[in-house]
């Protein structure tokens, strides 16, 4: 990042780089035009979720990095704006370009894929890693009470790989009365991910932080109920599409939860405005805003 790409780049007389993360090459030619990508500021909102290295070289080299860049790219308003409020210098120089998924999400129910996972009950769903932000503990208290009381079946499905300080999670499912109930899915393949989305109750999102949040446009493509928490750029993700609650209230999770559990009706409802806020979002779309970007700054 500091000697080796940047001699490449400089001898091949590039016109633009690009930074998906944020974080070099350095030393580059003036003549080189330089796009930054910020995902989201968690360094800055909350430095425990990362581990120190990459917490103290982001705190270190990030303002010289946005002050130097010619562009930054984000992808959603709130981080947009919230990059702006941090770093003043970008204000005149920033755009949104909102992220999207692959055409093969799409309603596709499969009882042979949910039989396999071992879910034979309607399923509340969570896809991500398994990681402090993404807030799973208070789903599972959430799950246990609705269990607690109500007679009905129902499982809770998470899928996603186990990230970092993820014990507290695990030790939250051994200890539930309703532990066999909760299935641990790791990572699941596309078709399987899929069926997941398109037959479960509700897709949960309870995270405490996003810079975009793609689970929820995976889901709302799949036709899926959404029930999200109401943190950062997550709302303007879902949009009318969502049923929200504050990451940090049990009670309101539970009220939405009840709310689509107990109404076919308003699943439904909530079905089609997944399906029809999921159109917003386009990787063409994405594609074309983004090379405008590289147009704006080559003239």
């Amino acid at each position: 990042l500091f000697v080796q790409i940047p001699r490449i780049l400089a001898k091949k007389k590039v016109d633009i780089v690009l930074e998906p993360r944020h974080f070099g090459p350095f030393n580059l030619p003036k003549s080189i035009k330089r796009i930054t990508f910020i995902h989201d500021l968690t360094p800055l909102h909350h430095p425990e979720w990362h581990q120190f290295v990459s917490r103290f070289l982001q705190q270190k080299f990030l303002p010289t990095i946005l002050k130097r860049t010619d562009h930054v790219l984000t992808n959603s308003e709130y981080t947009k704006e919230d990059v702006i409020k941090h770093f003043p210098v970008t204000k005149n120089k920033i755009t949104s370009t909102l992220l999207a998924t692959e055409s093969f999400f799409k309603p596709k129910e499969d009882c042979n894929q949910l039989k396999k996972l071992g879910i034979d009950s309607p399923y509340l769903l969570h896809v991500g890693t398994i990681e402090p932000r993404k807030n799973l503990n208070i789903l599972i208290t959430a799950f246990e009470k609705i269990k607690q009381q109500s007679e009905q079946k129902l499982q809770l499905v998470l899928v996603g790989k186990k990230g970092w300080k993820s014990e507290n999670v695990f030790e939250a499912i051994e200890n539930s009365p309703y532990k066999k109930d909760i299935k641990v899915l790791g990572y699941v393949e596309r078709n399987a991910l899929i069926a997941l989305y398109s037959s479960a109750e509700a897709f949960v999102y309870p995270s405490l932080f996003e810079g975009f949040g793609l689970p929820l446009v995976e889901a709302m493509s799949c036709g899926c109920p959404i029930i999200s928490s109401n943190a950062a750029c997550l709302p303007e993700i879902a949009g009318p599409a969502g049923l929200y609650f504050s990451p940090t209230s049990e009670a309101q999770l539970i009220e939405q939860l009840r709310f689509v559990l107990n109404s076919p009706t308003k699943q439904e409802e909530l079905c089609q405005l997944s399906l029809q806020q999921a159109t917003n979002f386009s990787w063409i779309k994405t594609a074309e805003e983004t090379l405008s970007v590289f147009e704006q700054i080559t003239k």
